[in-house]
């Protein structure tokens, strides 16, 4: 009876593997049109998904997330014009984020909480390394359902300070919010006023006191990589280097390993 019940289990355990994977997969193909149409200012529903290069539009066999892009070997099917390698990446991100998530935390309101910020600070992320923007149609709905969820559903990581969640949710942002927001003006332009925003918005997801844990690993993170870059001549000292996906990163990490980094900075 036992053996019945573990193996029912394993399998149940498999098909939401891949149930997850799958969603990842899809959820990574709506992202890449976010990705795209969001910084243009068009609508994530219309017209049709369309090669970006010839704009034929796509058929049912060529949306399939991760499949298409390696059947067609990277080349659009009616131009033959390469398709970035972006599309194939985000995808892949997703289909790898969504089951890890579900076999570390389970189907728990934890589970979802992080998919939900991991999958939001991964648009941040792409959209600015590609276009040097974050974007206020992002960022803001991001902010809300922050507050949302710290006043719904607050996690563990909100209630460390011993206050209600959403007191640290606020404080946090606040706090964000106020450090970027200095050097913005002390760089004067050095420092993007997305970025001030960006850092409000991790301030409200981390909350109070992991909002200082997660802006130090995004600068140090930021910091590291602009050295490198310099070091190695593929940037000037003058050529301005995004800094959100670093921030985004720095949120990334903390979210995740919260419990640790605690224990290491306090």
């Amino acid at each position: 009876m036992s053996s019945q019940i573990s193996t029912s289990q394993m399998l149940m355990e498999v098909c939401y593997i891949i149930g997850f994977t799958i969603l990842g997969m899809a959820l990574g193909s709506f992202f890449n049109v976010c990705i795209d149409r969001l910084p243009r200012e068009e609508s994530i529903v219309n017209p049709p998904s369309h090669c970006e290069a010839c704009h034929h539009r796509l058929g049912a066999k060529d949306l399939i997330p991760i499949f298409s892009y390696l059947w067609l070997k990277g080349r659009c099917r009616y131009c033959q014009e390469p398709i970035p390698r972006r599309l194939l990446l985000v995808e892949l991100a997703t289909a790898a984020i969504f089951p890890l998530l579900y076999l570390s935390y389970g189907l728990t309101s934890e589970f979802g909480v992080l998919a939900f910020y991991v999958c939001l600070f991964l648009i941040v992320f792409v959209i600015d390394m590609e276009r040097r923007l974050i974007l206020n149609r992002v960022v803001y709905p991001g902010m809300a359902l922050a507050l949302l969820i710290a006043g719904v559903t607050p996690q563990q990581w909100l209630l460390e300070w011993g206050q209600p969640g959403i007191i640290s949710s606020l404080v946090g942002g606040g706090i964000g919010f106020a450090i970027f927001l200095l050097i913005a003006i002390i760089s004067r332009g050095g420092m993007g006023w997305g970025d001030v925003k960006l850092c409000a918005l991790i301030g409200l997801a981390v909350g109070f006191p992991l909002v200082f844990i997660a802006l130090l690993i995004g600068i140090v993170l930021g910091g590291v990589v602009a050295l490198a870059l310099l070091v190695s001549k593929r940037k000037g000292r003058r050529e301005a280097i995004p800094f959100g996906p670093f921030l985004s990163l720095g949120a990334v990490i903390t979210l995740i390993w919260w419990g640790q980094l605690l224990g290491y900075f306090v």
